[in-house]
Formats: C-alpha cells, sequence, structure tokens
C-alpha cells in the first residue's frame, strides 16, 4: 500500500508538516521516526503516510500547530538551503499529503474513498472510480526588453518582493499559449519567442510551474490591478528584491536556466 502509517523501524526520511512549515527539532536537524509517532500522538486528526520507493515517511498537522519541544521551518527556506534529491522528496511528500488530506469523498457519487492496497490512489467502493494525486500545472515567465526585465509585484504575494508573472494553464490550451495570454492579461503586453527552460515541483499545494523566457512584442504596461499592485522594466543588476533561490524563479530571473 502506498499511504500507510510508518514500519516501527523506518530507516527512511522522516518529515513532519504544519501548513508551509516543515516541523524540525529545535537544534535544527531533522526528525526520526520516534518524532513521528509522538506528533502522531498529540494530534488524533494528524494524517501519517509512508512511500518506500520514494524513501519517506510523513505526518500532516493543522496549520499552525507547533508542538512543545519542536521548532517551525518554512518549506520554502528548505528549498533554498537543501540538496536537490531532498527538495524533490520533500516536495512530493507535502504534496501528497496534502491530497491525503483533501481527498475524502468521491467526486462521482459521494462516497467515502479509501486508499488503493499498492498503488498511492483511492478507490471508491460505491462505484470504483479510481483517483490519483492531481497536479495543477502553471506558467511562470521572464520577459525580456532589451537588456531589461519585466518584474511585477503581486497583490496576493509578499509585497515586498518582485517576481515573474505567473499563472495556472486553462484547459485545452498549451503551455506556451498560456504564457502569453497570461503576460497579456496581467501587464497588457504581448510577447513573442516564447522558450522553455525547465520546471520545478511547487507544493502550495500541489503545482508543477513550468519556467520560460520570452522577448517583448508590443505594447503599453496596463496592470491588472487585482492580481499586480506594481510592475516594471529593470536592469538586471539593479533589481529591487526578488524572491530567494530555492524557486525557478530565482534562477529565470539570475539567467540560471
Amino acid at each position: 500500500m502506498a499511504v500507510k502509517i510508518c514500519p516501527e523501524h523506518s530507516e527512511e526520511r522522516c518529515f513532519a508538516f504544519a501548513g508551509r512549515d516543515l516541523i524540525v527539532r529545535p537544534d535544527g536537524s531533522p526528525l526520526a521516526f520516534s518524532d513521528l509517532k509522538k506528533l502522531k500522538a498529540l494530534h488524533e486528526k494528524a494524517d501519517f503516510i509512508e512511500e518506500k520507493e520514494f524513501g519517506y515517511c510523513a505526518v500532516g498537522l493543522p496549520d499552525g500547530t507547533l508542538p512543545d519541544g519542536f521548532s517551525a521551518k518554512p518549506v520554502r527556506q528548505v528549498f533554498a538551503e537543501a540538496d536537490e534529491s531532498l527538495v524533490l522528496t520533500l516536495s512530493r511528500a507535502r504534496a501528497i499529503l496534502t491530497w491525503h488530506a483533501e481527498t475524502k469523498f468521491c467526486p462521482k457519487c459521494g462516497t467515502l474513498m479509501s486508499d488503493h492496497e499498492s498503488l498511492t490512489a483511492k478507490v471508491c467502493a460505491g462505484c470504483n472510480k479510481l483517483l490519483f494525486p492531481r497536479i495543477e500545472p502553471c506558467v511562470i515567465v521572464l520577459v525580456n526588453k532589451g537588456d531589461k526585465i519585466l518584474l511585477a509585484r503581486h497583490v496576493q504575494r509578499n509585497q515586498n518582493v518582485y517576481a515573474c508573472i505567473a499563472g495556472f494553464m486553462e484547459a485545452g490550451e498549451t503551455a506556451e499559449q498560456a504564457v502569453a495570454r497570461e503576460v497579456l492579461e496581467e501587464t497588457g503586453i504581448r510577447v513573442k519567442n516564447i522558450r522553455y527552460r525547465g520546471s520545478q515541483s511547487w507544493p502550495f499545494p500541489s503545482q508543477l510551474m513550468l519556467a520560460f523566457t520570452a522577448e517583448y512584442d508590443y505594447g503599453e504596461l496596463k496592470l491588472q490591478e487585482d492580481e499586480l499592485s506594481d510592475a516594471g522594466w529593470f536592469d538586471r543588476d539593479e533589481c529591487p528584491a526578488t524572491p530567494p533561490p530555492g524557486s525557478v524563479a530565482y534562477k529565470l530571473i539570475n539567467g540560471e536556466v
């Protein structure tokens, strides 16, 4: 079974999450399986999962929870500090935990679903529907205009940070079409020469970020005010505060992809 309580003597990586925070020991060291057992015992509604093929077990605590004797560290900060192997495992653990906690009832008939015996999936006893974890594809793009790049301050994010234009893909469109649409909707400009640069799992809660660069074509900046509070063209060496390391946005802005 792909989603279940961990074995008594697990040698896998052990994670505990509370919302967007990773729970660690006070000295910052990673958790042991004994810590997961303690956390699970403290919180009746906490979820336990294990995926042996991915080498981890994890517990999900209610958002805002910080048990005595533990510390919290933002997952995004861990992304900036950890090696790629840990980041990939951490991303999957958080995404699967979120899916497991939020996927309780069959979307077809409403019956309570149960864990599949061998797959990372849920099965409905009412209509036999099989449901796998869903990934939400998003595009993120750095637009170039000569020696300058387009950065924007987003309404619903950290107001001190300027980042790339990004958004969810819509049904029926390609990733490149989504790039052109998002830039036009949010900034009023049109782009050309859209090029794929890479991707990143972004488990907040289950996005797959598809990174692109594009060139300015024509148009004047006209912001979608419910999405952006400011935007402008910046020299790379004179940018305002931008996303920290650990994100594909950082790599785009700093020319690493």
